[in-house]
């Protein structure tokens, strides 16, 4: 045995100088055993029948959102515009009325869109002094 003037020399007498616990072997409990579910046998392929195309869904055009002044005796005559439309039974927005105009100046020969552009007289941009 060691004692205090000699240290031990080897872990066998250096365990043994040390009070002996009888080691257990702890084991998790066991989980219950779960039974095997098997799912049922898929029936036999059938043939695929070409499936009806969906059409491809349009994309929705990206709205932009945009101010302008406009002279009010112009924008007395969108809602002229607006009014006349109506009576033909054809309800309009204004931005409808803006859109179709852009329409139809694109649709115009070069001569006609220079002297539509004419007929308008340029504006100080901007809002307007209250």
């Amino acid at each position: 045995m060691a004692t205090a003037k000699n240290p031990p020399t080897s872990r066998k007498q250096a365990g043994s100088a040390a009070k002996k616990v009888p080691l257990k072997k702890t084991t998790a409990p066991a989980a219950p055993a779960r039974p095997i579910i098997r799912k049922a046998a898929k029936p036999a392929a059938k043939p695929a029948a070409p499936k009806a195309e969906k059409p491809a869904k349009a994309k929705k055009p990206k709205l932009v959102r945009d101010s302008f002044t406009i002279p009010k005796a112009e924008y007395l005559v969108l809602d002229q515009l607006k009014q006349r439309a109506g009576t033909l039974t054809r309800p309009v927005k204004k931005s409808e009325l803006l859109r179709a105009g852009i329409k139809a100046l694109a649709a115009m020969p070069d001569a006609a869109f220079l002297t539509a552009l004419a007929n308008v007289p340029a504006i100080k941009t901007g809002r307007p002094a209250a």
